[in-house]
């Protein structure tokens, strides 16, 4: 009777399995309540709209399907329905027993690094295996484009060598980001996607995979065996019907995400020193603010051939008298340009307090009014790493504040177009 009863249970969990994954008719659902227990009223169904949550839609943006490759080899989950373990991040560990070789697209297998001291991101891209045949020959032309997200795609775009001819290519190719704050680790998504190069066409997508950057731990190399996902479509609350009614805010949200987004042209690197007076009391000056405009990263592109010309101006402002204009030099065709040049203001530690710095990069146009690529602003009334960086300046005189920053295509209130 013992075995029988154990041969009846497994025909009952395959039973139950494909009822709440495909609905199908309701008497094996029946046959089974003898060895299941009775839902709870507030446990969904297997007729319960629980893939159009917020956090299954949130798996469709963030590049992962409901049937997962890695989420269907027996990833806990809840009910036993392969649709309710979706989620965003489908990437494991390459020792992982969850990875799979075996997926119609194939996988990519990649290590990131990321080191705070230097504020860099490494990918390492290894290698693919398996990767579906894009070209009449029965092959591809295999590179990998690595973008965060969110953030300005063209901006921070990067991109390895192509292989030839080839479906299981090797890489081993370093990547890598610079200006990433230990914010954007917490708050980014790496998206690397592989391509299929044509020149003749437009460039195949074969398959890509999301990574959150929370996942790596600063200053440790984690390495990553992913399964490639068809990239998701982007939903709208006007295209996905009235179903979702009910995530409505969390729609509201995301779409304020993805503005927010297009906002970002970059990162500048500053360094702020207050030096005190020289001699003392009475001596050469009464001190002043240096400010060292040192790089800038992942600029967007503002001319025809995907560069810019970009050069820096700075403001301390209020400027009665206008005299507190400075400019870089311009910087030739580069959206990552290396400027390392200080500016000097004689002013009182006391009056800097009320003060408000101005760095705005613009890209230079022969014959015509300059393009505004971004800008930032440095006050006791701004936020963020903004007020951070000034708070810690004025808070230590005589000690040198270097951080990164991001800008943002807002002209602020007081730019003079001059």
């Amino acid at each position: 009777m013992t075995v029988q009863r154990g041969k009846k249970l497994n025909i009952s969990i395959q039973e139950h399995m494909a009822i709440d994954v495909c609905p199908g008719p309701i008497r094996p659902i029946r046959q089974i309540s003898a060895y299941f227990p009775r839902r709870s009223p507030t446990s969904p169904g297997p007729a319960s709209p629980r893939a159009l949550s917020p956090g299954s839609v949130a798996s469709g943006m963030g590049g992962a399907h409901l049937l997962s490759p890695l989420l269907a080899h027996g990833r806990p989950g809840g009910g036993g329905s392969l649709a309710l373990t979706s989620s965003v991040d489908t990437s494991v560990e390459i020792d992982s027993s969850d990875s799979d070789d075996c997926t119609a697209l194939g996988t990519l297998e990649f290590e990131l690094r990321y080191e705070r001291s230097s504020s860099q991101l490494h990918c390492t891209v290894l290698r693919a295996k398996g990767l579906k045949s894009m070209d009449f020959n029965g092959l591809s032309d295999p590179y990998v484009k690595l973008h965060l997200l969110p953030g300005a795609c063209k901006a921070n775009k990067l991109k390895t060598k192509t292989i030839r001819n080839c479906l299981n290519p090797v890489w081993n190719e370093t990547l890598v980001y610079i200006g990433i704050t230990e914010e954007d680790m917490q708050r980014k998504t790496l998206r690397l996607t592989v391509c299929d190069e044509d020149k003749l066409t437009h460039n195949d997508l074969i398959g890509e995979s999301r990574v959150p950057l929370k996942r790596v731990k600063p200053d440790q190399t984690k390495r990553f065996l992913t399964c490639l996902e068809h990239p998701p479509p982007l939903p709208s609350p006007t295209a996905m019907g009235e179903a979702l009614r009910g995530i409505s805010c969390y729609l509201r949200e995301w779409e304020n995400e993805q503005l927010h987004s297009l906002e970002e042209r970059g990162r500048l690197l500053l360094s702020l020193q207050f030096l005190p007076p020289l001699g003392g009391r009475g001596g050469r000056h009464s001190g002043g603010l240096c400010v060292g405009v040192k790089r800038c990263a992942h600029l967007a592109a503002m001319d025809v051939n995907g560069f810019s010309d970009p050069y820096v101006k700075i403001y301390l402002k209020p400027d009665i008298q206008k005299k507190s204009k400075h400019k870089t030099s311009v910087m030739k065709k580069t959206l990552n340009p290396e400027f390392n040049e200080e500016f000097f203001y004689e002013i009182p530690l006391s009056e800097l307090a009320n003060k408000t710095l101005e760095v705005t990069v613009w890209d230079y146009d022969l014959g015509r009014s300059n393009d505004f690529i971004g800008g930032v602003c440095l006050s006791r009334y701004s936020q963020g790493d903004g007020l951070r960086h000034w708070t810690q300046c004025l808070k230590n005189p005589g000690s040198r504040a270097e951080r990164w920053h991001i800008l943002t295509n807002e002209l602020p209130r007081t730019l003079s177009h001059d």
